[in-house]
C-alpha cells in the first residue's frame, strides 16, 4: 500500500506542478503568465494577473508538496481550491463530461486529494519524517471546506475588483 500512495502522491502531484508551470512560466505547452493572466481578466477572475499568480503557485508548490506528502492538509486545501474555482469558472456550465470540456476531470482530482489527506501521505514522506499525524476524515473534510471557502473568497474578490474596475469595450 505504501508504494501505491507514494506512486499516487508523484503521478498527481507531478501533474499539478504541470499545470501550474503552464500557468506561471509557458512550459509543457503552456500560455505563460501573460496569456493565463488575459485569460483569467476574460472569465472574470480580476485582476488576471494576480489570480494567474496564485492558482500557478497554488497548483505548482500544492503539487510539488503533494509529491513529497509534505503539509497534507494544507496541501490538500490549495489543489482542492483551484479545481473548486476551475469547476466554477469554466467547467461547471459543460456538465461532468470531460469529452464535453466538463468537470469530470477536476472532480476526480479533488476526490483524489481529499483521499490522500484522510489515509495521510504515508511513510515515505515528509510528514512522517516530521512526526505529522494529521489526517484522517476530519482532515480530508476540513481540507475540501477550507479550498471551497479560498474558491469562494478568490471568485467574490474578483467579481468586486470587476465591479469596482470594469474592463474597457471595445467600439
Amino acid at each position: 500500500m505504501q508504494i501505491a500512495r507514494v506512486a499516487a502522491r508523484t503521478i498527481i502531484g507531478g501533474l499539478f506542478v504541470g499545470h501550474g508551470t503552464q500557468k506561471l512560466f509557458g512550459w509543457f505547452g503552456g500560455g505563460g503568465l501573460d496569456a493565463t493572466s488575459a485569460g483569467f481578466d476574460s472569465m472574470g477572475l480580476r485582476p488576471g494577473r494576480r489570480n494567474a499568480i496564485a492558482a500557478g503557485a497554488a497548483e505548482a508548490g500544492g503539487g510539488a508538496a503533494l509529491a513529497l506528502g509534505l503539509a497534507m492538509p494544507l496541501t490538500g486545501a490549495a489543489l482542492i481550491g483551484t479545481m473548486i474555482t476551475a469547476i466554477r469558472t469554466v467547467h461547471l456550465k459543460n456538465g461532468p463530461w470531460s469529452s464535453n470540456g466538463g468537470y469530470e476531470y477536476n472532480l476526480v482530482l479533488i476526490a483524489a486529494v481529499a483521499a490522500l489527506v484522510e489515509v495521510g501521505p504515508g511513510c515515505l514522506s515528509l510528514d512522517a519524517a516530521r512526526g505529522s499525524k494529521r489526517r484522517g476524515a476530519l482532515w480530508a473534510l476540513a481540507a475540501v471546506a477550507a479550498g471551497a471557502a479560498g474558491s469562494f473568497a478568490a471568485t467574490e474578490l474578483a467579481k468586486r475588483e470587476t465591479a469596482a474596475h470594469p474592463l474597457p469595450v471595445a467600439a
